[in-house]
């Protein structure tokens, strides 16, 4: 672990095992802004400060795994969920918890979440905190949402939980691990579930940075 003062080491943790039943169409290989959206995720975390991403796949996983290691080589890592058919989101984090290299802490982002800017993760590192571990959200409006930093001194909690309420319910027991921190980023809000969500998404950010 880091020292006070110094800057955390980070990694990232993208979702991507799911089967995209609401899309219609496989959501990681989707296309925006000249490349995928699985890409457009990872590429994020990275301009974000994370060294590296280690991405959860099980629905085709082989041809999204051949994507990531071909752009990205050894700096993704690919965690496998082989239930991912029967198995909640929480179950894909545990999994891929298990498979982070180390790092004082990783930002989890769902892999339908493209358009989050790099400054937002900049601010939640700067939140992050060498003395009390915990989990720092990004909040619109007053709302929390993607992507927390979380401090891998939880993941024995996050590793040892029941599942029951998931993920939310966890941070529900726990509020003293939270803090959080206003961005101005409509991207937080930005997840792509159905063709609708695609289509506004690409009208709005197609030509943006992102940055």
């Amino acid at each position: 672990m880091q020292s006070v003062g110094q800057p955390p080491r980070l990694g990232g943790l993208i979702l991507a095992a799911g089967l995209s039943s609401r899309m219609g169409d496989f959501k990681p290989l989707m296309p925006f802004r000249g490349k995928t959206l699985i890409e457009n995720a990872a590429d994020s975390v990275f301009a974000g400060g994370a060294a590296s991403v280690t991405v959860v796949v099980g629905y085709r996983g082989e041809e999204l795994s051949a994507l990531l290691r071909a752009r990205y080589g050894k700096r993704v890592h690919i965690a496998w969920n082989p239930d991912y058919a029967g198995t909640d989101m929480l179950r894909s984090i545990q999994i891929g918890c298990q498979a982070l290299p180390p790092c004082d802490g990783f930002f989890l982002l769902p892999g339908d979440m493209p358009v989050v800017r790099q400054e937002t993760f900049r601010r939640l590192a700067a939140a992050w905190s060498a003395e009390v571990p915990g989990v720092v959200f990004p909040t619109l409006d007053g709302y929390r949402k993607h992507p927390p930093l979380i401090d891998s001194r939880l993941t024995p909690e996050l590793l040892a939980y029941g599942g029951e309420g998931g993920l939310r319910e966890l941070w529900r027991r726990h509020e003293e691990w939270i803090r959080t921190v206003p961005v101005d980023d409509e991207g937080v809000w930005v997840d792509l579930d159905t063709q609708t969500d695609y289509w506004t998404c690409r009208e709005k950010f197609e030509r943006s940075t992102g940055g």
